[in-house]
């Protein structure tokens, strides 16, 4: 094994074990919480630990067969995200005032 290869062995193996230890850390906040928000974020950011492990998995094998699969977990992501904030945004978007609630001021 030349030099360059080595150094692409540890790069590789090192950026796997940040991916697990970053999944470590992912599931404790998806456990932890504390709002619904941060678990959607949490499982947002475990689509994209998933794509760099397959990105990992595929330079180690240096075999592009995994990037179809890596663009429609990025695609399913998005949409999820997308989707999540906008439930986020109807479930929090403010009232109107009802006309019984309308308090007179002094004029």
């Amino acid at each position: 094994m030349t030099a360059p290869e080595q150094v692409d062995r540890i790069l590789l193996t090192a950026a796997v074990v940040l991916i697990l230890i970053a999944g470590a850390l992912l599931l404790a906040r998806i456990w932890r919480g504390p709002s619904m928000l941060d678990r959607a974020i949490s499982l947002d950011v475990c689509a994209a630990l998933i794509i760099a492990g397959l990105a990992a998995k595929s330079a180690f094998a240096r075999d592009p067969f995994y990037f179809p699969i890596m663009l429609v977990l990025a695609f399913l992501g998005f949409t999820g995200s997308v989707g999540i904030a906008r439930f986020i945004a109807v479930r929090d978007r403010p009232r109107p005032p009802h006309p019984d609630d309308a308090q007179e001021g002094p004029r």
